[in-house]
């Protein structure tokens, strides 16, 4: 289907279009794999890192001890998640304007794009480490945890907090190589940050005096560490690096206020509509850590650990889409544009439908590996995923679809269509089945699914509409 006001001699002229660099040469599928492969490697090592933070924590203790430890990692997975609003916005907003820079072959454009996004992207998680230091306690008291749960909670929330600023800036860092087409570069940063990670996180819990010991503070330290070294890794190679492409330059690195400007105005809606999402899921939250089933907060912890193996390759083809969507629109073709996201959207709907079924069929030995020998999380966390499979192919057409709206530019009409559906489903609705004493875990992850179903028909038609090619960058 053509976009409203392109003519059919526009159409006529994508062949002529081509992308500088290596990607200049390559056939449209080429482009999106080469593009996806290395971020998908990534995503691929960030879900063993959490994985590895899951496995330790549910072999730190058994019984009651564990349950309250998992509950407990729940929380802080999802605070982390906080952490990284206000870093996503930048990312969106640098990778944006890097990408369609780097399309209209205004490098100079992008590299100033870097520095400055570097600079915002370290305010950002100076913000979210305040707001942490002093939000921590109220929201453990309005989740209702345990008293046990809620000691391991701030511990490891608090120590998380420090790598705010160092994953802030290593974030935009990543988001400018991104949209200049580079996707290796940040992959090996990201390397180091898991393994950095996994070693250091598995020392300060099981290892010896003086170092082991410490608990879920223990998993958070390695995390902070392993940011620490992943941003050192991607600085030290952009600065060694004499290839084409990004670069640090004296300009880029110096204070730009026009630049900071319009990446903060691309990125702000994002952080509005992040903040917003985390709210809302919070809201999920108490409604999960309130029901009468022990343990179901870290049951579902663990179920979405799991759903994360599927949506790793969807959010890997996404970022790869967006940052071609960018570069083909600062080129001048938005006919490619749509090319590109159409046969993302395909590819991602098709391998995340397969992951779905192998939750569906496998899902006893998935929970029996995250938290062994624990009926208790199996019998809860295995519905959760007989859900899970079914909306895959509607999670994939939304993280496609508004990753690559973002990725154009158009972040504000992400923001305003998202939050509609989300607040009817996972408020309202969740709300009432609360209130009339009608919901159980299951339940709730059946009504993020309609979220989701709602949210895929949304954006499907805005994006055959249009209206998102016409984004300002």
């Amino acid at each position: 289907m053509d976009q409203p006001g392109i003519s059919v001699e526009a159409s006529e002229r994508v062949e002529e279009i081509r992308l500088g660099g290596k990607l200049g040469g390559m056939t449209l599928a080429m482009q999106v794999l080469t593009l996806a492969f290395w971020p998908l490697l990534e995503q691929i090592l960030a879900f063993f890192v959490g994985t590895t933070d899951i496995l330790i924590a549910g072999r730190m203790a058994v019984g009651e001890e564990r349950v309250a430890i998992l509950d407990a990692m729940a929380l802080g997975g999802y605070v982390g998640w906080f952490i990284y609003i206000f870093q996503g916005a930048v990312s969106t907003g640098v990778m944006a304007l890097v990408s369609r820079a780097v399309g209209a072959k205004e490098f100079k454009l992008a590299d100033i794009a870097l520095g400055q996004g570097m600079w915002l992207g370290a305010l950002a998680g100076v913000a979210a480490y305040l707001i942490l230091m002093v939000g921590t306690v109220p929201l453990i008291g309005w989740m209702g945890l345990s008293p046990a749960a809620a000691i391991h909670a701030e511990s490891y929330i608090h120590m998380l907090a420090w790598s705010g600023p160092v994953a802030g800036a290593m974030f935009a860092v990543n988001a400018a190589l991104r949209g200049s087409g580079d996707t290796k570069t940040p992959f090996l940063a990201m390397v180091v940050v898991n393994l950095v990670n996994m070693g250091t996180s598995a020392l300060f819990v099981f290892g010896p005096a003086p170092f082991g010991g410490m608990g879920v503070e223990g998993i958070a330290l390695g995390t902070v560490i392993g940011w620490i070294a992943g941003l050192l890794t991607v600085v030290v190679m952009l600065a060694l690096k004499k290839t084409e492409g990004l670069r640090w330059t004296r300009e880029g690195l110096l204070f730009h206020g026009e630049t900071m400007l319009r990446i903060w105005r691309i990125g702000v809606p994002q952080a509005v509509e992040i903040a917003g999402m985390w709210v809302i899921h919070s809201y999920g939250l108490r409604v999960i850590s309130n029901l009468n089933n022990e343990g179901a907060l870290g049951a579902h912890f663990i179920a979405v650990r799991l759903e994360s193996m599927s949506y790793l390759p969807g959010f890997a083809i996404a970022a790869a889409a967006a940052a071609l969507t960018g570069q083909y629109l600062g080129a001048g073709s938005r006919e490619m544009a749509v090319r590109a996201v159409r046969f993302s959207w395909m590819l991602a709907v098709g391998i995340m439908f397969f992951m779905g079924l192998c939750f569906l069929f496998g899902r006893s030995w998935l929970i029996g590996m995250m938290a062994p020998g624990s009926d208790l999380h199996g019998d809860l966390a295995g519905p959760l995923l007989v859900v899970c499979a079914f909306a895959q192919p509607f999670f994939a057409t939304c993280i496609i679809l508004k990753t690559t709206m973002r990725g154009a530019g158009a972040t504000r009409m992400v923001m305003t269509r998202a939050f509609g559906s989300m607040l009817f489903f996972r408020v309202g609705v969740l709300w009432l089945l609360a209130r009339l004493d009608m919901v159980s875990l299951t339940g709730v992850w059946i009504v993020l699914s309609l979220d989701l179903v709602t949210q895929a028909l949304v954006f499907a038609r805005l994006h055959f509409r249009g209206k998102w090619l016409e984004a300002k960058v």
